[in-house]
């Protein structure tokens, strides 16, 4: 099989491992209730924090991230830079449209951050260090999460990455959608801060 044949089977093998829902695998597996049925009902480390399990809102962050990590590194390794790039977009839409959820999934933060990390290690770093600052002074994990996906392509593109800068760009465009209604109550002040009761 040639490298770009290769492309269907990379954007597949991400799609797959991005689609594997761990919040709702870890919190069933805990004995919650239906992470679909607390808070927001995303599938996500937020709202998996709202059961008030951090262990287990930790462990879904750091497993969301790791799939779209393992996707761009498999498929960068069989077939170079372009697979990884097609794989980390199928991991995200496979987070985002889960097909075993009724393509009802999370909203992307952290598989972002994990495909991130396998692509281009710094940007993870840059969009790690800009969370972290827009949460500490605003107390908002969707903001925080707006500001730096609005950065990530903006920073790739700066430092002579224009692939991906516009892989990220999409990527950003999908984040800012699924964020739709915390735009919407962020706009309105009724959006939850970090910490505080949904």
């Amino acid at each position: 099989m040639g490298l770009e044949a290769f492309l269907p089977v990379a954007f597949i093998i991400g799609y797959l491992l991005g689609s594997i829902p761990f919040g709702l695998v870890l919190t069933k597996l805990a004995g919650t209730q239906d992470l679909r049925s607390v808070g927001s009902g995303n599938i996500g480390a937020t709202n998996v924090l709202r059961t008030g399990r951090k262990g287990l809102a930790a462990a879904t962050l750091l497993l969301d991230a790791l799939k779209g990590t393992a996707a761009v590194v498999i498929a960068g390794y069989i077939a170079g830079p372009n697979a990884a790039m097609v794989a980390g977009l199928g991991a995200f839409l496979g987070h985002l449209f889960p097909a075993w959820l009724k393509f009802k999934g999370g909203k992307g933060v952290a598989v972002y951050i994990g495909i991130l990390l396998g692509l281009f290690w710094p940007g993870a770093v840059v969009f790690c260090l800009l969370w972290l600052a827009t949460a500490f002074t605003t107390r908002y994990s969707s903001l925080s999460a707006l500001v730096a996906s609005f950065v990530t392509p903006l920073f790739l593109w700066w430092f002579g990455h224009p692939a991906l800068a516009s892989l990220f760009a999409v990527l950003t465009l999908l984040l800012f959608y699924m964020h739709r209604e915390n735009i919407k109550r962020l706009q309105s002040g009724k959006e939850s801060r970090i910490g505080q009761k949904s």
